[in-house]
């Protein structure tokens, strides 16, 4: 590399400006002797919906912020298709998502430890790194850090119907909780969220507004990566290209000063960068013309995402948000209040209350999480009803069903074929039906009662195992927490696309850092178990 370009040639290339990339940004320039590279493939995040909590709602199925994919027809859910949200945006993900901070569940991290025979990724060792870049509402303690980039606030928001629903979860036998984040989340309470005052929080506002002012990182938008530059005789990754107004161009990495390039595209674009780079299954490569640089059957595979399954229910004597929007002087207080005090539904996260309960005694751990909200509607996009009603949407924390992300094209601007396998294992069918009934036991119980709640969906009429688990395909939907597709783990597992240090098989000089590197869905959201990862492997480049 010493023959090229000094001021094209970087320490470190990151490809994906989402909640790896950032944090990655921002801890490798600390090192002011280092040049760092971040690549996003969207623009800036100077959009005044992405920073509005509810804004959400423009950001989503917007080309000015997310990728629009969409995956195939599910068997699972009855043959639909469903939009999958992507952050194509500084910020990534995170300028997109439902803000909700989580870290999953002690018994995640152990798995992982199981899964790579790595101890650094225990619960006691991600918790110093939640830690290191929290900044916490409350005090600093055991569990929580303070002055770290990343806010944690409480709501500024409480609705009656919340409350209501809060307590029908005590009398059903799940205890009330003040904090998800301990390792063992059972209990029923309020999200914390990823806010400032009100505001979003992005990891491009939390990371990248101090590094940005940095000399040594250099920070390129609107910036699509083709393929990685990967030399075939020593299989050294040395660099990107990339195409930036129709104009192809390339950037390179000093390996021979340790340099590395760091693939932080997500679950979905890191495989994409992959595939087409040469990385991946043999035969699926081979079909498309791309010469096999190192034959890793497992990139694309391993696809895990959590389901929620929308119930609805009617209420009467109570006001959710439904009616309140629906009347022009509703709509003025809403954004008067937003305006004042930065408070109300427009600082509303899209769930508001959470749960983490047991589908059967069964289960060793809570295993399905409740999302639930004020309001109801048909479909993402659509209006709320004009009736009052609450949604309580419940997914399955761990699932066994595994499906797949590959490229049918060498085009890198063609959507990839997304196949999650929704509800394709007995176990998922089984939990499906009992969350069904679970919901229902929370709701028919006596502090909700004087609100006469109402089933609007899926129905009464719903009741076998059968017929609860072709409601669960006819409500089912994602909730945007795709992860596992280039897992980490043990050399002897033919399937794991890394090691527990994140490099790539086969491949020196590359490593892929976001949530695809996961061999095991976290137990709960995934925003902040993402940067945890970014956060180990800053550990590593660093030597710290």
């Amino acid at each position: 590399m010493t023959s090229a370009d000094q001021n094209n040639t970087y320490d470190y290339i990151i490809i994906g400006a989402g909640s790896a990339g950032c944090l990655l940004a921002k801890r490798l320039t600390e090192d002011s002797q280092k040049r760092v590279l971040l690549i996003e493939a969207g623009k800036s995040d100077n959009y005044i919906w992405i920073h509005i909590p509810v804004g959400y709602l423009y950001c989503i199925d917007n080309p000015r912020a997310d990728w629009r994919f969409r995956t195939s027809n599910e068997v699972g859910l009855n043959g639909r298709s469903l939009l999958y949200p992507r952050g194509k945006v500084l910020g990534g993900c995170s300028s997109i998502n439902g803000m909700i901070y989580m870290r999953g569940q002690e018994a995640d991290y152990e798995s992982w430890v199981a899964a790579t025979g790595d101890e650094s990724w225990s619960w006691q060792n991600a918790l110093k790194r939640y830690k290191q870049f929290e900044d916490y509402h409350g005090a600093a303690d055991e569990w929580h850090g303070k002055g770290g980039e990343w806010t944690v606030s409480k709501q500024r928001l409480r609705w009656p119907i919340m409350d209501v629903f809060r307590r029908a979860a005590v009398e059903a036998g799940i205890p009330a909780s003040d904090d998800f984040n301990r390792g063992d989340n059972f209990g029923v309470g309020y999200f914390d969220v990823s806010q400032r005052s009100g505001w979003r929080l992005n990891t491009a506002k939390a990371f990248l507004s101090d590094a940005a002012k940095r000399s040594n990182l250099t920070i390129i938008t609107e910036a699509v990566v083709t393929k990685l530059q990967i030399d075939p005789g020593t299989k050294n990754c040395y660099g990107v290209e990339y195409l930036r107004n129709g104009v192809a161009t390339q950037a390179l990495c000093a390996n021979d000063c340790g340099g590395e390039v760091l693939l932080t595209a997500g679950s979905i674009g890191s495989v994409q960068i992959l595939e087409r780079s040469g990385i991946g299954d043999a035969g699926h490569l081979n079909k498309l013309g791309i010469a096999v640089l190192s034959d890793l059957p497992g990139v694309g595979e391993n696809l895990q995402d959590h389901l929620q399954l929308r119930m609805i229910f009617k209420v009467n004597g109570i006001a959710t948000l439904n009616t309140k929007v629906h009347s022009v002087f509703g709509k003025m207080m809403i954004g008067l209040e937003y305006l004042l005090k930065r408070s109300g539904p427009m600082s509303m996260a899209p769930s508001q209350l959470g749960a983490f309960a047991y589908s059967s005694p069964d289960q060793a751990r809570a295993n399905v999480e409740y999302h639930v909200q004020p309001l109801s509607l048909e479909k993402f996009g659509e209006p709320l009803h004009a009736f009052n009603a609450f949604t309580a949407s419940v997914c399955n924390l761990r699932p066994t069903s595994r499906g797949s992300v590959h490229i049918h094209s060498r085009d890198p601007l063609a959507p990839p074929v997304i196949s999650p396998n929704y509800l394709s294992t007995d176990e998922d069918r089984k939990v499906a039906a009992e969350s069904l009934r679970l919901t229902r036991k929370i709701v028919e119980g006596a502090a909700l009662k004087p609100y006469t709640p109402d089933e609007y969906k899926p129905g009464k009429q719903y009741q076998s195992d059968e017929e609860l688990v072709h409601a669960a395909g006819d409500i089912g939907t994602t909730i945007f927490h795709p992860v596992g597709t280039c897992k980490m783990g043990r050399a002897d597992d033919p399937m794991a696309v890394l090691d527990s240090e994140l490099r790539v098989r086969g491949i020196h000089h590359l490593r892929v850092v976001d949530a695809s590197a996961m061999p095991t869905i976290t137990s709960g959201n995934t925003a902040a178990p993402t940067m945890m990862i970014a956060q180990r492997v800053a550990e590593l480049l660093t030597g710290e």
